[in-house]
C-alpha cells in the first residue's frame, strides 16, 4: 500500500474531526433550532442548509463545524469527553452564525455556501431576527444546565468573546470609510473579530473536559494564534479564493473596498504599488459616479472585473500576498507551539494540529 504525503494524511485526519463534530453537533443544533418561534426557525434552518426558501428539506452545507470541531478536541486534549463537551460546541456555533447572518446584511453579500443568503430570501429584517434569535439560544445552552458548575463560567467567556466579535466588526465597517488603516490596526481587529470566537471555542473545550488552569490558558492562546492565521487565509481566499471554494464572486472583498489584512499590508508598504492601490481604493469604484452610488456609469460587470483584476495586481506587487502567506504561517507556528504547551493527550493533540494546519491553508 501506497504511505500518503504527510499533508495527505493530516487532511484526513482533520476531514475526519469535522465530520464527527458535524455528526456530534447537529441533532443538539437542529433540537435549539426548532424552540425557535416558526418563522424565524425557518430562516435559521434555510441558512443552515437543512431546507429551502419555502420550508422545504434541502442538503446544503451548513458549513465546516471547525468551531466545534475545536471545543471537542480541546475536551478530550485534556481527558473530557466529546459527549461532555457538546454545550459549549452548540453554544460557539449558534454565536458563529448569527455572526454570519448580520455579517452578510453588513456586507451586502449575496450568496453563502454557494447559494443565496438568508437576507436576500427572506429579507434583512428576517434574517437580522433570526441572528438575534441565535445569539440568545447560545446563551440558553450554557444556562439551562441546572447545577452544573460551569455554566456562569462559560457565559461569562462566552459573552467576552460576542462582544470582542461585535467591536471587531464595527471596526472592519469604519475602516471602509478611512483613507488610511495600519496594518497594526487590521491585526488587532481580526483578533477581535475572528480569533475571539476561535480561543474562546478551544477554552470552553478545556474548561468542560476539566483541564488545569494552565491547560486552559494554553489552550485559549492556541485558539486565538490559529484565528489570526485563519483569517489571514480567509483574506487571501477573498483576493485569489476560486468562487468553487468560497462560495462567493472572485475578488468579491476588493470591490467592496474591505481593508483586508494583504490589503492593509499593500498599503503600509511605501511601495509605488501601494500608493496606487490607494489611489485606486479612495477613488469611486467601477460602475459608479463620483457623485455617489446612485449615479452609474457604463461598463456594468465588465468594468468591474476589470478594476478587481488591476487591484488585484496591486495588492500582489505591493508585498500584500507574500506578507499574508508568510505571517499565516508564523501565527500557525505560534498556535501548534501553545498546543504543545498544553500538554495534550496524544490522539487529541494530533487531530487540533491537523485542523490547525487546514484552517491556516484554507485552500479546500
Amino acid at each position: 500500500m501506497t504511505t500518503l504525503p504527510d499533508t495527505a494524511q493530516q487532511d484526513r485526519t482533520a476531514r475526519a474531526a469535522l465530520e464527527r463534530a458535524r455528526t456530534l453537533l447537529d441533532p443538539a443544533l437542529r433540537a435549539w433550532v426548532h424552540r425557535l418561534p416558526g418563522p424565524v426557525a425557518r430562516v435559521a434552518s434555510y441558512h443552515f442548509g437543512w431546507t429551502d426558501g419555502a420550508g422545504r428539506p434541502a442538503s446544503g452545507t451548513a458549513g465546516k463545524a471547525l468551531r466545534p470541531a475545536l471545543v471537542i478536541g480541546c475536551a478530550e486534549a485534556v481527558g473530557g469527553t466529546a459527549q461532555a463537551a457538546l454545550p459549549p460546541a452548540v453554544a460557539v456555533e449558534l454565536v458563529h452564525n448569527f455572526s454570519l447572518l448580520h455579517d452578510d446584511i453588513l456586507d451586502g453579500d449575496a450568496t453563502r455556501r454557494h447559494r443565496p443568503t438568508a437576507w436576500k430570501v427572506f429579507g434583512a429584517s428576517a434574517a437580522l431576527l433570526a441572528g438575534d434569535a441565535l445569539l440568545i439560544h447560545a446563551g440558553r445552552v450554557l444556562s439551562d444546565q441546572p447545577g452544573h458548575p460551569l455554566s456562569v463560567t462559560g457565559v461569562r467567556w462566552l459573552s467576552e468573546a460576542t462582544t470582542q466579535l461585535i467591536e471587531g466588526e464595527q471596526s472592519d465597517l469604519a475602516f471602509e470609510e478611512r483613507a488610511h488603516v495600519t496594518l497594526a490596526e487590521c491585526l488587532a481587529m481580526s483578533e477581535r473579530k475572528t480569533a475571539a470566537l476561535l480561543s474562546c471555542a478551544c477554552a470552553l473545550g478545556a474548561l468542560w473536559g476539566g483541564g488545569a488552569p494552565e491547560q486552559v490558558d494554553a489552550l485559549r492562546r492556541f485558539g486565538t494564534h490559529l484565528g489570526l492565521a485563519f483569517q489571514i487565509a480567509d483574506d487571501l481566499l477573498g483576493i485569489w479564493g476560486a468562487p468553487e471554494v468560497t462560495g462567493k464572486p472572485a475578488g468579491a472583498d476588493l470591490a467592496a473596498r474591505k481593508k483586508s489584512l494583504p490589503v492593509a499590508a499593500a498599503l503600509d508598504s511605501g511601495t509605488a504599488a501601494g500608493r496606487r492601490l490607494a489611489e485606486r481604493y479612495a477613488g469611486p469604484r467601477a460602475g459608479q459616479a463620483a457623485g455617489g452610488p446612485d449615479e452609474r456609469l457604463s461598463g456594468g460587470p465588465a468594468a468591474q472585473a476589470a478594476e478587481v483584476a488591476e487591484l488585484t495586481a496591486l495588492v500582489e506587487e505591493a508585498g500584500g500576498r507574500a506578507w499574508a502567506e508568510r505571517a499565516a504561517g508564523e501565527q500557525l507556528d505560534l498556535a501548534l507551539a501553545c498546543l504543545e504547551a498544553a500538554r495534550p493527550a496524544r490522539s487529541a493533540a494530533a487531530e487540533l494540529a491537523a485542523l490547525a494546519r487546514l484552517a491556516a491553508r484554507r485552500d479546500h
